[in-house]
């Protein structure tokens, strides 16, 4: 069902966000400091057992730097990549609807097979 484009401007999306945007958000936000896990899951609502893994795959890709036990945000024009690319994706997923990766094996198989 449809709704009124005011409802759609007004509408908070704060909740969407992944538990990965919340806290590259929240350390570039906060780039003089470096904070303890802890207080990354206390200050951006990301539970403790989930800030550490999150914490490692944002640092996986260079976007968080670590000296124990302290998380601070890393080069701060790759994060404001990721998160714009995100942004981009997700507006693309809500405009022309998500990618299958069924449909795109599917497809290459097919490429392949010359079919």
């Amino acid at each position: 069902m449809a709704i009124d484009i005011d409802e759609f401007e007004a509408a908070d999306t704060s909740g969407d966000e992944t538990n990965a945007e919340r806290v590259g958000r929240f350390l570039l936000r906060n780039r003089d400091k470096a904070f303890k896990a802890r207080e990354i899951a206390e200050q951006t609502g990301v539970g403790e057992n989930s800030v550490h893994p999150v914490l490692g795959r944002l640092h996986d890709r260079g976007l968080v730097r670590h000296k124990r036990p302290y998380w601070a945000v890393g080069d701060v024009d790759a994060v404001k990549s990721a998160l714009a690319y995100h942004d981009t994706v997700e507006f693309l997923d809500e405009e022309l609807g998500s990618e299958s990766r069924e449909e795109w094996l599917e497809a290459a198989s097919e490429m392949r097979n010359g079919e």
